[in-house]
């Protein structure tokens, strides 16, 4: 291997992990643009349905620290490839049962299981990206944005021709599973660790027995959480809002999700670009105004289509903060990234369980306009933290890539 050519294991590593992301972006994608119709299959009340998107975040908060354990006895790789199908097969579970109780259990597996994967493929995603010693998880998220797309456009289907959402998910689950499976063959475990090790020439100490300073992880950590707070309103709240707030059509409300899919898709593809002319910093604070100016948007629209306006701004500010913050805790734990990772990632879900029912409670106490400021203003928050995304002198990015180095994976 050589700095401008990586080795064909770690080009293959990187594709199959990116199909992963795919495929989990697209479940992911067709669960919460499905909320609504969830809802109606099961007569939820609006009061009870934040209760069972809370209990997701929880359980994966819980199989991510889960995963830091376990994977100090088996590969990431593995746990990765054992998890997919069974995040698959919830889901399907979910959209099939007839009583509460079966949504409860579908979305109780669903929740642990998604913690570990979420995990597990970033995990993977810092090890390799330390392998080819330049930024790539930005194209891994941008994988799972365009999988994003693909869920929501086949939602979007599924309400347009009002198919039961059995009918909608089975045969995506029965084409999903074998192809993450096949793909999982060839992912690149620790072995990224050794290459990369080798290819520093001694520039960088790896003490794969290192601990993770949580005081030094925490401005991170605080990033990933007020990112989530935003992704997850988007997520869980982009659909009701449109029919409810906005008096979209069923079809109309699933759309919102898949423009915010297109455009975090469009901002990932060029995300790196950004970083190495402007720096990480300038880019996470460009990211957060942006993100912030969607919300003041989303909060303000009259009509659906500016609603959709504002989205599109939240897809562009927020999509490359998580995978910068991913990106930087590899960097600044390299002896110890599996378990940066997971604590980092506990935070996704944190984002999650606080956005959600945030946003729900306050749009049932007042209104839902109002509750976007909410996000707004933690998405601003960000600037005061982006200084942490500053390339330390062992990382890469701007100013640290090695030189004439090519992207050709």
């Amino acid at each position: 291997m050589t700095d401008s050519c990586p080795s064909r294991r770690l080009r293959q590593g990187r594709a199959s992990l990116a199909i992963s992301f795919f495929v989990q972006g697209a479940i992911f994608a067709l669960l919460v643009t499905r909320i609504p119709a969830l809802q109606d299959r099961y007569g939820i009340s609006d009061g009870l349905l934040p209760l069972f998107l809370a209990a997701v975040p929880v359980l994966a908060g819980a199989g991510s620290v889960g995963t830091e354990h376990l994977v100090k006895r088996m590969r990431p790789g593995l746990v990765l490839r054992v998890v997919q199908p069974i995040v698959s097969v919830a889901l399907l579970t979910a959209g099939s049962g007839t009583t509460v109780w079966q949504l409860a259990v579908a979305l109780a597996v669903f929740g642990l299981t998604v913690g570990a994967l979420d995990a597990s493929m970033n995990m993977l995603g810092v090890s390799l990206q330390r392998a080819y010693g330049r930024s790539i998880m930005l194209g891994f998220h941008g994988a799972y944005s365009l999988g994003g797309i693909a869920g929501a456009s086949l939602a979007w289907v599924g309400a347009h021709w009002d198919l039961p959402l059995p009918t909608l998910y089975a045969p995506l689950v029965a084409t999903l599973v074998p192809v993450a499976l096949i793909a999982s063959r060839w992912y690149v475990d620790r072995q990224a660790d050794h290459q990369v090790d080798h290819q520093t020439h001694g520039h960088q100490a790896h003490d794969h027995g290192a601990a993770v300073s949580m005081r030094a992880l925490l401005p991170l950590c605080l990033v990933m959480a007020f990112a989530y707070i935003g992704d997850s309103t988007v997520s869980n709240w982009s659909a009701k809002y449109l029919e409810d707030v906005l008096h979209s059509s069923e079809q109309l409300a699933t759309v919102p999700y898949n423009v915010y899919m297109v455009t975090t898709l469009l901002g990932r593809s060029f995300g790196d670009f950004g970083v190495r002319r402007f720096g990480a910093v300038a880019v996470v604070r460009a990211g957060a105004l942006l993100a912030g100016a969607g919300f003041a948007v989303v909060a303000a629209a009259p009509s659906p289509w500016l609603g959709m306006g504002g989205f599109t701004l939240l897809g562009l500010g927020l999509c490359v903060v998580v995978p910068q913050t991913f990106a930087a805790a590899g960097r600044l734990f390299p002896g110890a990234s599996d378990a940066a990772v997971a604590r980092l990632n506990i935070f996704n879900y944190v984002g999650f369980l606080i956005g959600s029912p945030l946003v729900g409670a306050l749009g049932g106490a007042w209104s839902y306009r109002a509750a976007m400021l909410v996000p707004m203003v933690l998405v601003l928050v960000t600037i005061r933290y982006a200084r942490s995304f500053t390339p330390v002198p062992a990382g890469y990015g701007d100013g640290h890539e090695r030189p004439r180095t090519v992207d050709v994976g």
